[in-house]
């Protein structure tokens, strides 16, 4: 018996690239490498779709399952529009269920001075009213407040250096001012008259420390001296220890007696 005839392995559609359709695959490696594509046996072919079908099942369930994942990315913020309101006061007033604006560096506020006193100027300046004054202010400051004295003030009559108090009256004398009109009654004690003069028989220590270079100790021995005998006349004042004609001449125009 003799062996069945082979087809040649060359047989080759050459115009394809492949083996002919009706040549049968050429033996070797390369034979069984090309079998299972052009010639595949009916399990074989069952396996390649199965495959195929496996294979696009799982993409579809790796996309269904990518789709429904949230966006790792953060959401943008929100803008919020910001619009003018309406004006708070209106033709009829100002709103009044608003509370009033407070300027926190004002005096008197958190973060500015501390009010100080509020005088009333009168007399012989330029603008005569109200002034409130910073802590520590003087009758030089409410003077300076109202305007400064105007040419006909008689400012020797008034002790310029005294410290003023809250609701105090400030009266600048004119020339030939012989008394302060009736308004002008309020001094802040009996030892300080309403032109600013001291009244050496009635001022109290801190009122007679006031006066330029009297201090403490001197305006004790002013009382200690006003208790032996009271002062007639402010020269009376050269008797008290410590205080010569300079110091009289300069105090002259600040003192009086009562």
């Amino acid at each position: 018996m003799t062996a069945p005839e082979r087809l040649d392995p060359t047989a080759w559609d050459v115009a394809a690239g492949w083996p002919a359709v009706d040549a049968p695959a050429p033996d070797g490696l390369r034979g069984r490498l090309l079998r299972p594509w052009f010639a595949p046996r009916p399990g074989e072919l069952r396996g390649a779709v199965v495959l195929l079908t496996g294979a696009l099942a799982l993409t579809a369930a790796l996309w269904f399952d990518a789709s429904r994942r949230p966006d790792p990315s953060p959401p943008p913020a929100p803008v919020v529009e910001v619009t003018a309101g309406p004006a708070s006061a209106t033709a009829t007033g100002p709103d009044r269920g608003a509370p009033p604006a407070v300027d926190p560096f004002a005096p008197g506020g958190p973060l500015g001075p501390a009010a100080g006193p509020t005088v009333h100027v009168t007399g012989a300046v330029a603008a005569p009213g109200l002034r409130t004054l910073p802590p520590g202010a003087r009758v030089g400051d409410a003077v300076a407040a109202a305007g400064g004295a105007l040419p006909d003030a008689t400012l020797e009559r008034v002790n310029l250096a005294r410290p003023v108090a809250d609701g105090e009256q400030v009266h600048v004398p004119r020339v030939g001012e012989d008394a302060p009109p009736p308004s002008a009654t309020g001094a802040t004690s009996q030892g300080v008259l309403p032109d600013g003069r001291i009244d050496l028989n009635r001022a109290s220590p801190e009122e007679l420390a006031t006066l330029p270079g009297i201090g403490p100790a001197r305006a004790a021995a002013i009382v200690a001296a006003r208790e032996e005998r009271p002062f007639a006349a402010p020269g009376d004042l050269r008797r008290v220890p410590g205080i010569g004609e300079a110091t009289f001449q300069r105090l002259a125009p600040l003192i009086a007696v009562r």
